[in-house]
């Protein structure tokens, strides 16, 4: 007779058998029926369904009194500055547009939305950067979308950190010029291929002006950079769930723990800006959607908030936020991810007793912790080729603080003409007499000079010997190779920080006006320190050599860090694609170029050449 327990798993393992039929890895387990063990535990990979994370987040928005309402004031629309008919004072609810109406629930009722302060301070830049972090990493399954109220922003950048907010990355720039505003080419997603999926671009696509009432969404889009793989409308899930399996760099692209939205220009309706009517410039955004699912590296099919976080239900034997690691007693073999293949179950890469003797269990393989195991030999699933080895940060060498020095770009906004600043400044400096040196009362530079100069032929008094790293008639520009501290005023020391451009990964000394560097071929990153994925790092980036997707070594050759491949005896060449005679006997191997033209093979011989160079 069977032990006590066997009854209810055979009545258990009969109410699974009832349960519909398992989709994509929605189940971590089942009870399965065998003749020699009776019933069994069998895992698979899972991952929690997709849900709004809107209401999970921490937020914040910066700079302090970005935020309209202290003090009071009135809004005017933006096609018609005689319509003020909108007010926001921060201490009467009814009027008051706090940033927690980005995130709640409207219904059927009226639109309720957070918003900035008017552009009063222009010239000035109108800055605004509001973070949302879940202290969890998630990965979307959708589209971002931003709901603007007032018009869709004319700059802008969408940010991402996947370290709970230490670093922050861009996930897309958007612009009414990108060419203007970020030194980029214009695109969009369905310019990409397989190959530059991950590609950081700058989009037109919603920043140019189509009427306040037309146009309100502004983009990320997820599910078209998903569809570059499954196909459109996603109906070959597998072959993207194959490529997330084997490419970190993919499954990381759609993960992060914080969300930035910074906003530099707001709408201005697709003319010049009128310095009359400067209450009719402002942000207000009514909603962002935020579709995804907790990571929990396929080892738990749900995700509950429990003390203020998400946190993954772990299943496998896992635990952690993120079940990013083995329970106690559980570590007989190494912690390892659930895998997406054999797709739609995957493999859970369960962890194991200490004291058991199983390994890493394949997901065919019936698993009874609590009884006795089944006579069969376990066998070892093999780990997913990863391509991870792209990502090349660690081997980046740090360039020190110093290095790249320039910017046209790295200015603040020119201003027109030069105006009174209404705040007083900390100091009105004065020309000393003598030469062409002056006294005038409206020499004005923000506390950056105490003379002046006038020139005569042009009629203009300008200021004398900027510091802090600032120039222009006011001081009111920064130096080539600094660009503008966003949360600090004109008159703030600080006001200007170095580019710091990576010397090896950037085109020049120059950045933009966000800090962003402009990166040779190959290089990515804010200073240009990264790589893009299908080059590596040495003393700059290259093309790999070998890889796990295009360039392949042929005849048996391993690929060595990207950069080379080892050959089996018999065969030579860039990707071990032709064959070698033995001098002693005089045969010859007949190499298997099928996948090889002549332009791969000329072209990876050619970069092969280069990285030797380098050394």
């Amino acid at each position: 007779m069977r032990s006590g327990p066997m009854p209810m798993l055979q009545l258990a393992a009969l109410i699974y058998s009832l349960l519909p039929a398992r989709t994509q890895y929605d189940s971590c387990k089942s009870l399965v029926n065998t003749d020699d063990a009776g019933p069994s535990w069998e895992f698979y990979a899972c991952q929690p369904r997709p849900m709004s994370m809107k209401q999970y987040p921490k937020v914040k928005v910066e700079p302090a009194g970005v935020t309209c309402g202290d003090p009071p004031e009135r809004f005017c629309a933006l096609g018609n500055p005689y319509m003020c008919f909108s007010e926001c004072d921060a201490s009467n609810t009814d009027l008051a547009h706090p940033p927690k109406l980005m995130f709640d629930q409207e219904d059927n009722g009226p639109v309720t939305y957070w918003q900035s302060v008017t552009w009063r301070k222009y010239p000035e830049p109108l800055l605004a950067n509001i973070t949302l972090s879940w202290n969890k990493s998630i990965q979307l399954t959708e589209n971002i979308v931003i709901t603007f109220e007032a018009g869709r922003p004319t700059t802008m950048i969408l940010e991402k950190s996947l370290n709970y907010g230490r670093t922050w990355q861009p996930y897309q720039y958007y612009a009414e010029d990108c060419m203007e505003a970020f030194r980029m080419e214009a695109k969009n997603v369905r310019d990409l291929s397989p190959v530059t999926a991950l590609q950081i671009i700058c989009t037109e696509d919603y920043s140019k002006w189509v009427g306040f009432e037309n146009e309100k969404n502004l983009h990320f889009e997820v599910r078209e950079r998903f569809a570059i793989f499954a196909g459109s409308p996603l109906q070959n899930m597998e072959a993207l769930y194959k490529r997330m399996d084997i490419n970190k760099g993919l499954r990381d692209f759609f993960t992060l723990t914080d969300l930035r939205i910074r906003l530099i220009k707001p709408a201005t309706g697709g003319t010049f800006v009128q310095r009359k009517y400067l209450n009719k410039y402002f942000y207000a955004i009514s909603n962002v959607e935020v579709m995804g699912r907790c990571k929990c590296n396929m080892h738990a099919n749900s995700c509950h908030f429990k003390e203020g976080n998400l946190m993954c239900e772990c299943e496998h034997n896992t635990t952690g936020q993120d079940c990013g690691k083995c329970k106690k007693n559980y570590k007989a073999k190494s912690w390892r991810p659930g895998s997406y293949s054999p797709y739609p179950m995957g493999t859970a890469n369960s962890c194991v007793a200490a004291s058991s003797a199983y390994g890493i269990v394949q997901k065919s393989q019936a698993v009874n912790p609590p009884l006795t195991a089944t006579s069969q030999k376990p066998q070892k699933v093999p780990g997913p080729v990863s391509i991870a080895e792209r990502e090349v940060k660690k081997d980046i060498p740090k360039t020190k603080p110093g290095y790249g020095a320039a910017s046209s770009g790295g200015q603040f906004k020119k201003p027109k003409a030069p105006e009174k600043v209404s705040k007083p400044l900390r100091s009105q400096p004065r020309s000393k007499p003598g030469g062409d040196q002056r006294s005038f009362k409206d020499c004005e530079c923000f506390g950056h000079s105490n003379r002046c100069s006038y020139i005569d032929y042009l009629k203009i008094v300008t200021c004398v010997s900027c510091k802090h790293n600032t120039r222009g008639q006011h001081c009111q520009h920064c130096r080539l190779g600094y660009y503008r501290n966003a949360s600090a005023e004109l008159d703030d020391d600080n006001v200007c920080i170095e580019c710091n451009c990576n010397q090896l990964g950037s085109r020049h000394d120059r950045c933009n006006e966000t800090g962003h560097c402009e990166c040779k071929e190959g290089a990515t990153g804010p200073k240009c320190e990264d790589c893009k994925p299908g080059y590596y790092w040495r003393q700059g980036c290259f093309p790999n050599i070998c890889d796990n997707e295009l360039l392949m070594c042929q005849n048996g050759g391993t690929c060595h860090q990207n950069q080379r491949c080892i050959c089996p005896k018999g065969y030579t060449g860039v990707l071990c694609e032709g064959g070698r005679c033995d001098p002693e006997d005089g045969t010859c191997n007949a190499a298997s170029t099928s996948l090889l033209g002549p332009w791969t093979v000329l072209v990876s011989a050619l970069t092969l050449l280069m990285a030797a160079s380098c050394e």
